[in-house]
């Protein structure tokens, strides 16, 4: 079907007299849908679709900051003894789960403002976040960047030289790990969709099962990545990182789905109780007044 992906030849582009530069565009756009399916979401549930916004205008800010920060705590080497890169955002370098997690925090304070209950936000943004980092990942096709080992498969990547590791200056072609994620993100969005309407989690519980598939999805592309990374017993720390969130997020379903709800036998015998009592309440023998 293809012979190989091309990369674009400069990570900018004209758009009439403006340049825009590839990486903040995608992620620009990519806040741009989430704003709109969260909106959406939010008047399904009849609740004011402004809400996406104003919690836009205060996750997005302080999820960029968190996500800068946890790139460069994760690749501290690259940037000791030249910390005029770290604030070089439009090169590259926000660490997802930092942006989350900082988001998370700012989200927090926007709902207690608003009078809006977090659990029932944090379900309707779910799908959001991952419609905004399947858009945001082509960012880095356009720096050339965070692509997997040399591949000949048809939808290898091409990579300039001055793009490439050393070790591999010779090989032309590599995994396009931005498009595995940025796939793998739609699908999480279509599954965390499709999870919602059938209205069986507990509330707050759509936000853990997007950590749990999306760590998923990540650990095999980090698994196929070469840039340089820091890395802990041989491995790199983002395999680290999110298989612990992985865990946690599987202990918590389990938690709270399997063990924390009553068993149907228990709702059966609670039915059949509460019944007795109001039967025994309508004939007056258990009537606390007689």
């Amino acid at each position: 079907m293809f012979s190989s992906i091309p990369s674009p030849n400069s990570g900018s582009f004209n758009l009439g007299p403006l340049t825009l530069r590839g990486y903040g565009f995608m992620i620009a756009l990519g806040v741009l849908a989430a704003v709109w399916l969260a909106g959406k979401r939010f008047s399904d549930r009849s609740l004011s679709a402004d809400h996406a916004a104003g919690m836009a205008m205060w996750g997005v800010p302080a999820g960029i900051v968190g996500a800068r920060i946890y790139h460069v705590i994760t690749d501290w080497g690259r940037f000791s003894g030249n910390w005029g890169e770290a604030f070089k955002i439009w090169k590259g370098g926000l660490g997802v789960l930092g942006g989350i997690l900082v988001g998370y925090l700012a989200a927090t304070i926007y709902c207690k403002r608003a009078n809006l209950d977090l659990k029932t936000a944090m379900d309707v943004i779910a799908p959001s976040i991952p419609l905004a980092q399947m858009i945001g990942r082509w960012g880095n096709w356009f720096n050339q960047e965070l692509y997997g080992r040399p591949t000949d498969l048809p939808w290898a990547l091409e990579i300039d030289p001055e793009n490439r590791p050393t070790r591999h200056i010779e090989e032309a072609t590599f995994h396009p790990t931005f498009l595995y994620e940025s796939l793998w993100n739609l699908m999480v969005v279509m599954i965390l969709i499709k999870v919602d309407r059938m209205r069986r989690l507990s509330k707050g519980m759509l936000f853990i099962v997007y950590f749990v598939l999306y760590s998923i999805g990540r650990l095999w592309v980090e698994a196929l990545r070469i840039d340089e990374a820091t890395e802990l017993a041989g491995l790199r720390i983002n395999i680290w990182v999110f298989s612990c969130l992985l865990l946690v997020c599987l202990g918590i379903l389990v938690k709270v789905e399997w063990k924390g709800r009553p068993s149907q036998e228990d709702l059966t015998e609670e039915a059949v109780s509460s019944d007795g009592a109001t039967s025994q309440f309508r004939d007056g023998t258990s009537d606390p007044n007689n």
